[in-house]
């Protein structure tokens, strides 16, 4: 099993197809955590020439390996009509592995106490997030606790600005920077 992890690519889509070329190849699936497109090209907030949504939506759309997609509170009804696979639920369950793995935004849930909560609610053996632009990687009980951070190096808030991405083996979970191929954390099963 191969599992690549992505969130918060608020419509940069040469960083997406950096990650999916550098970390995902022979994934069997994507999970993308949420914030996809960022509602649409005219968005404000956004910046730099990598700054595709059109693209990035293409992309997914195009994508050899399956990808299931959360809604972030940046995503919109407006994107859903550009991306082919479902992107309004607020949460995806995934049996992959032998492991049952949620993802979820996180905006919903903030607090370690909310996402304890849900993860024993749901049985969890990993909860994935996204939303705070920043790296987890933790077991707490019996759940992995994982947020892959964003591929944007305008939103990260990793304090050395690092952008990353994960993937989930049968072995491991890792945490790699986007740019450097760095493992950033990694947490044997």
């Amino acid at each position: 099993m191969k599992i690549g992890v992505i969130s918060d690519t608020h419509g940069y889509e040469r960083r997406f197809v950096q990650a999916v070329e550098k970390f995902f190849g022979g994934a069997d699936l994507i999970l993308h955590a949420g914030d996809v497109l960022n509602h649409g090209p005219n968005n404000p907030n956004c910046k730099g020439d990598d700054y595709n949504p059109k693209a990035l939506a293409n992309r997914i759309n195009n994508s050899e390996i399956p990808v299931i997609i959360c809604r972030g509170n940046c995503d919109s009804e407006v994107d859903q009509m550009v991306i082919n696979v479902p992107i309004q639920s607020p949460y995806a369950y995934v049996f992959a592995g032998g492991k049952r793995i949620v993802v979820t935004h996180g905006h919903t849930v903030m607090s370690d106490a909310e996402k304890d909560e849900m993860a024993a609610h749901l049985k969890a053996d990993i909860f994935i997030t996204g939303h705070v632009h920043k790296n987890v990687l933790e077991k707490r009980g019996n759940t992995i606790f994982l947020n892959p951070g964003t591929i944007s190096p305008y939103l990260s808030n990793n304090e050395n600005k690092k952008t990353s991405v994960a993937v989930i083996t049968d072995e491991k979970i890792q945490i790699f920077d986007l740019d450097s191929g760095e493992v950033l954390m990694s947490l044997n099963f």
